[in-house]
């Protein structure tokens, strides 16, 4: 059976990102497997602008399709070069797409989302 790879998407505040960090480092010191990753927004608005429709389907095809290069993903959108440019920059900045060179990918089957009620 093929493992699902994840990535945990986090609304809550830099305290709650620490927290994360140090119980990953304190189970890896005690020799335990740690194989998560995580990405954390500290508001909802700057998740939901991040993850918009649009930069969610360009996520799915590369996820399906890989792309060569921005051009080439742009082109099989049917969307914009600088619009899809814009958007694998962000992407890329919150680590949810990958750059090798000039290739994109996004190693995801999955994005989980965490969004904490409580106050930050």
């Amino acid at each position: 059976m093929t493992a699902i790879h994840k990535v945990q998407v986090n609304v809550g505040s830099l305290a709650d990102m620490g927290k994360r960090f140090s119980h990953a480092w304190n189970r890896a010191a005690a020799v335990e497997t740690v194989d998560e990753t995580h990405v954390t927004f500290l508001n909802i608005q700057t998740m939901l602008e991040t993850l918009s429709p649009r930069r969610l389907d360009l996520l799915r095809h590369v996820r399906q399709h890989g792309a060569n290069n921005v051009r080439e993903l742009a082109q099989a959108l049917a969307r914009d070069y600088k619009n899809v440019h814009q958007d694998v920059a962000v992407l890329e900045a919150t680590g949810l797409l990958i750059r090798d060179g000039r290739k994109l990918t996004a190693p995801w089957d999955e994005l989980q989302t965490h969004v904490s009620l409580l106050p930050c």
